[in-house]
């Protein structure tokens, strides 16, 4: 199991199957998942994930969006119940006005020392200050 702890967000996870000049940030999503396929660092996310990436893929890719799913559930991402870090979650709700959902993956990074990566900018200039999130653009790879 390598050391880096990554819990990218659905933002990021979309990037690896979306295909569309909207998608910015697809290459690295994709050094993100290469890496962590590499082993150069673990991906971890919360079980909500599936619900947020198969809402989007339904509206954006329906006629694929079935594929598309199975296909990202296939590759073994580790899901975390929120049991252990369900008050984390609540915390940044709280303490910085965003969504149980968005806060759900922030939370998982902080429970295992890891660090989420989300494209979603807003997030990041809300709770940003809690510590264990980037965006996607500022990150250079599992070496950094």
């Amino acid at each position: 199991m390598a050391d880096l702890v990554i819990v990218p967000d659905a933002s990021v996870l979309l990037k690896w199957v979306l295909r569309s000049d909207d998608e910015n940030g697809r290459d690295r999503a994709h050094e993100l998942k290469d890496a962590w396929l590499a082993g150069a660092c673990e991906i971890v996310v919360p079980g909500l994930w599936v619900y947020e990436v198969g809402n989007v893929l339904g509206r954006k890719a329906p006629a694929a969006a079935e594929t598309l799913l199975e296909a990202m559930m296939d590759l073994g991402m580790r899901e975390v119940s929120p049991t252990a870090y369900v008050a984390r979650i609540f915390a940044l709700v709280s303490d910085h006005k965003v969504t149980f959902y968005d806060a759900a993956y922030h939370a998982l990074a902080l429970h295992e020392g890891g660090l989420m990566l989300t494209a979603d900018a807003a997030y990041v200039r809300k709770a940003g200050r809690a510590g264990h999130v980037r965006l996607l653009r500022d990150w250079s790879g599992p070496a950094a």
